[in-house]
């Protein structure tokens, strides 16, 4: 990787001063514990290999100076660059990463619980060697996680005490340190002088700033006035509403602050209302298709929105992983054949679509689908309530918001729902209360986003599987137990040539928007960014976007 900072500007120094919402409780982010710190593991720790920013799943050597997988990726043997070091000066040896893997294969992450398990032999065949083996399930992409593993000192963890929260300053081997921090409020990371990883290939042109500084705040209206006066540097715009309208002032009339929509590659991801399936509700799938039918995209977009969003048809939205607009080919009907007869022609033909209203804010027609699928699930109206005719339990939920947007947003949502006579209540709780719920899956409906890659793997098991269903902190919020999603995400971890992965990825796609286990909602074209223009970025940003850690500052702070 080329460093694209300009000669004229010394790189490594100067601040960056971000935000972010709610607060945190730990500087541990690997366990289940407490709410880690923002940047804690990208900014401390490093792993043996590093991805290429501008290729979908591409690894090289970072801790790990070469590399040894057989053809079947039965096993991986990593070489360790003997300059490594942590931030205290201690060598990275093949004790540290033995003992990582067997720390948060035990205590670790949900996800790192399963993805480190697949290990059925660790061992150190020389001194600065490691050498993993694997089980027999097939998934190619385990060396590739193993190699991401986050590397820790084991001369500086208790194993007894690592599973809870704590204030102790980590150490890692990565660009920097935690400087100083007040808990929940701020916290800063100062660049390590003595970084041992500055030269490396993978690392030119990235790191560059000095100090990075992070602030939490309550809400985004409190984060975009500190914006707007300085004492934030650069945000991510989510709210296309503020983008639209709210940027009239006279920082960006002057040019002090740009704005910019980054382009992207990526799949879009899904955003969407969720469904719980695991409430009693919720478990109806008529019922959670007739409150798809509710949703009017399309005077919401307009009324809220000003426009800016395309109605999100897919997990992998905006790229050729999507299944939408494509018939499922062989490998497809092949993997699916099974379960064919519980999938919606539509959705195997590629022509599903979402509801589409006349835009005006009625939604009639629809509403009227919606009635008619909720008479066949037994509900009738008795007094203006909507009740299931057997149970004689009204069809009532409540929406758990985190931020006032949502909380508008499912407002706009839940005055037709009014109207057929279901019952909505709208909760808006804080990011510490949304955290403890969420881990216990405690609501009906919420609001959340999973990101997507271009080389979707072992993610969608924590996301979709029904292993993750009831795991807690797994991100499988719906609760999907659906073995042609368990299927299709077994198919993609085997594949072995990129067609096959496509039409597994592609398969998964089909299962899961079949199961209406959530209303998709929208997404934009691209990245919203707007910052001050004492930041400078690289003139060609990766497949991903904007990579913030090859931007710099112009000027100190």
């Amino acid at each position: 990787l080329r460093d694209q900072s300009p000669a004229r500007v010394t790189p490594k120094v100067g601040v960056i001063k971000l935000g972010q919402i709610g607060s945190f409780d730990s500087l541990n982010p690997f366990i289940v514990q407490g709410v880690a710190a923002y940047g804690i593991r990208e900014n401390v720790y490093e792993s043996l290999l590093g991805r290429s920013m501008d290729e979908p799943f591409s690894l090289y050597g970072l801790l790990a100076r070469a590399i040894d997988v057989p053809e079947d990726r039965s096993s991986i043997t990593f070489h360790l660059d003997p300059d490594a070091r942590f931030s205290d000066g201690r060598p990275v040896t093949a004790d540290d990463v033995l003992f990582t893997w067997a720390l948060l294969k035990d205590k670790g992450q949900p996800y790192m619980r399963s993805h480190y398990r697949t290990v059925t032999k660790a061992e150190q065949p020389s001194p600065g060697t490691v050498r993993f083996t694997f089980d027999d399930s097939g998934n190619r992409e385990a060396p590739l996680l193993l190699g991401l593993m986050p590397i820790l000192p084991k001369h500086r963890i208790d194993t007894e005490t690592f599973d809870r929260s704590t204030f102790e300053k980590p150490v890692g081997s990565g660009p920097y340190v935690v400087d100083r921090f007040d808990p929940g409020r701020n916290i800063v990371y100062k660049l390590n002088p003595a970084w041992w990883g500055r030269d490396k290939p993978l690392n030119r042109g990235r790191y560059n700033f000095g100090e990075i500084r992070t602030e939490y705040f309550r809400d985004q209206t409190t984060l975009f006035e500190a914006f707007k006066v300085g004492d934030i540097d650069l945000r991510f715009e989510d709210d296309a509403g503020r983008w639209a309208e709210g940027y009239g002032f006279p920082a960006v009339a002057d040019g002090r602050i740009k704005r910019a929509e980054i382009p992207t590659s990526l799949p879009a991801g899904m955003t969407g209302l969720v469904f719980n399936t695991r409430r009693a509700i919720f478990a109806d799938q008529r019922v959670r298709r007739a409150l798809i039918l509710m949703l009017d995209f399309e005077w919401i977009n307009k009324s809220l929105f000003h426009g800016h969003y395309a109605r999100t048809q897919s997990y992998f939205a905006r790229s050729e992983l999507a299944a939408n607009g494509r018939a499922a080919d062989a490998r497809e009907m092949d993997l699916l054949k099974p379960y064919a007869d519980r999938i919606k022609p539509e959705i195997l033909a590629g022509t599903h679509l979402f509801a589409i209203s006349d835009g005006q804010g009625n939604n009639r027609s629809n509403m009227q689908a919606a009635h008619a699928v909720l008479t066949e699930a037994g509900y009738g109206l008795e007094s203006g309530r909507l009740v299931h005719r057997a149970t004689r339990q009204r069809l009532a939920f409540e929406m758990m918001a985190s931020s006032r947007a949502e909380e508008r947003l499912f407002q706009t949502f839940a005055k037709p729902l009014e109207r057929l006579g279901i019952g909505v209540t709208i909760r808006l709780v804080d990011s510490a209360q949304r955290w403890a719920r969420l881990k216990t899956f405690d609501f009906d409906m919420i609001q959340s986003t999973w990101l997507a890659s271009l080389s979707p793997g072992n993610e969608q098991m924590n996301r979709w599987s029904a292993a993750s269903a009831d795991i807690e902190l797994s991100l499988n919020y719906p609760g999907v137990r659906e073995p042609a999603v368990d299927r299709a995400i077994e198919a993609l971890l085997a594949a072995r040539e990129r067609s096959d992965f496509v039409s597994a990825v592609r398969a998964l796609d089909r299962v899961l928007v079949n199961g209406d286990y959530m209303i998709p909602l929208y997404h934009p074209k691209g990245q919203w960014v707007a910052y001050w223009t004492r930041l400078q970025g690289p003139p060609s940003p990766p497949i991903a976007g904007l990579a913030l850690d090859t931007w710099w500052s112009t000027t100190p702070r």
